[in-house]
């Protein structure tokens, strides 16, 4: 596949694993700022990552997420690749087109396989196409172009681009996607000194709420720890397994990383993650499993073998805070859903994805649709956000 839309000839090629690039040449695109020793800005679309679900069997036969991933290369140079992937199902995504599946295949249509250009089950926002520096608009370009293509060529029903960075949401909308917003909650750093200055920013009755919840939590007979690095062991992996495995039975029927994820995890990605674990008589009893980028947290997996009231808050969201808030980082994304943690002090926002049907028809009436959800997201986070914990005179200075 060619793009020549930039005055230049720009081939797009299809990789079946991360195993036919170089981590160097993907990551090059993917986290250039790393080039001065700190941080990815987004942990989940380094190679390291990426590779470890696929090394793992997280991705690939068998998961209805096959790997497609697309580099644009000019010149004999890549400049900018895209974690693509042959969706069989709408599972692991947390922007839900179920109902446009069930409507499509009603019509006669077959809405299976998709294409899906995403970090598999994270519903964290970051760059989705992954351009190296000076390259943004040409790689985004020829990206689109390629996988749409390579959508029509092969018969697929659609292509989605799903937690995207609002600026690839616009630029994405002018090129003809539709472009979705959805909302999640996120904890914004206001440069807090510490635990007690965020505090402070809340009503009375929140600030008093929060501090019981965290007296609640600690007094659950045990001790809560942070981990990170070198502080990770592996008997912690076997009991956050155990974690996992029980709230993915619940929430999804079955987990979506495998075990071996877990010990890739532990060998690549231990300085990525903060570990919250939770431990009583010798024992682990419930685990947070966080991702550390360079300006943000990210909260993904919780789960527990005893229910303890507020554990969950103090691990899932407390101990964000407070970490994010020592490292100066600044901002927690929690993760999908959970109007819960408003009271908590997680602000709605926006989230963007982009969508392109092969069906003309059916592009139509999804459109239609997206723009009355479009104001509808619009208005539930204006009302959701005038409910939220924080004192007028702090709202007042926020905007």
């Amino acid at each position: 596949m060619t793009d020549q839309s930039s005055g230049a000839t720009i081939a797009v090629n299809v990789l079946t694993s991360l195993d036919q690039i170089a981590q160097s040449g993907w990551d090059a695109c993917a986290c250039p700022e790393v080039a001065d020793g700190g941080r990815p800005q987004d942990p989940f679309t380094t190679w390291r990552f990426l590779h470890a679900l696929e090394a793992s069997g997280s991705v690939g036969p068998g998961t209805g997420w096959e790997p497609r991933y697309l580099t644009a290369e000019a010149d004999g140079e890549i400049i900018a690749v895209a974690p693509l992937y042959a969706k069989g199902h709408s599972q692991g995504e947390y922007i839900f087109d179920h109902s446009w599946a069930h409507a499509y295949e009603n019509a006669g249509g077959e809405y299976y396989p998709k294409l899906q250009i995403a970090v598999p089950f994270t519903p964290a926002t970051g760059r989705r196409f992954l351009s190296k520096p000076g390259q943004d608009v040409a790689g985004m370009s020829a990206l689109v172009q390629g996988a749409a293509q390579f959508a029509a060529q092969n018969g697929l029903s659609s292509l989605h681009v799903t937690f995207c960075t609002e600026a690839e949401a616009i630029a994405g909308e002018r090129m003809g996607l539709l472009r979705r917003v959805t909302q999640q909650f996120h904890w914004e750093n206001h440069d807090y000194a510490d635990f007690d200055a965020f505090l402070a920013s809340l009503s009375s009755r929140k600030r008093k709420n929060i501090r019981k919840e965290r007296r609640t939590a600690h007094d659950f007979g045990g001790t809560i720890r942070m981990l990170t690095g070198e502080e990770i062991r592996p008997e912690h992996w076997d009991a956050f397994w155990h974690f996992y495995q029980d709230t993915g039975a619940r929430k999804w029927g079955s987990p979506y990383l495998t075990r071996a994820f877990f010990e890739i995890a532990h060998d690549t990605l231990r300085d990525d993650i903060a570990l919250v674990m939770a431990e009583r008589d010798g024992h682990y009893v419930a685990g947070a499993l966080n991702f550390i980028g360079r300006q943000a947290l990210y909260g993904r997996y919780w789960g527990c073998v005893e229910d303890h009231p507020c554990l969950h808050f103090e691990a899932c969201y407390y101990q964000a805070i407070d970490f994010a808030i020592r490292h100066g980082l600044g901002r927690v994304e929690a993760g999908a859903q959970g109007e819960h943690k408003l009271a908590r002090g997680y602000l709605p926002v926006e989230t963007h994805s982009l969508h392109w049907l092969a069906d003309q028809g059916f592009a139509k009436a999804v459109a239609r649709y997206l723009e009355e959800e479009r104001q509808a997201v619009g208005e539930d986070i204006e009302i959701l956000t005038a409910y939220g914990p924080f004192r007028k005179d702090q709202i007042e200075e926020q905007e």
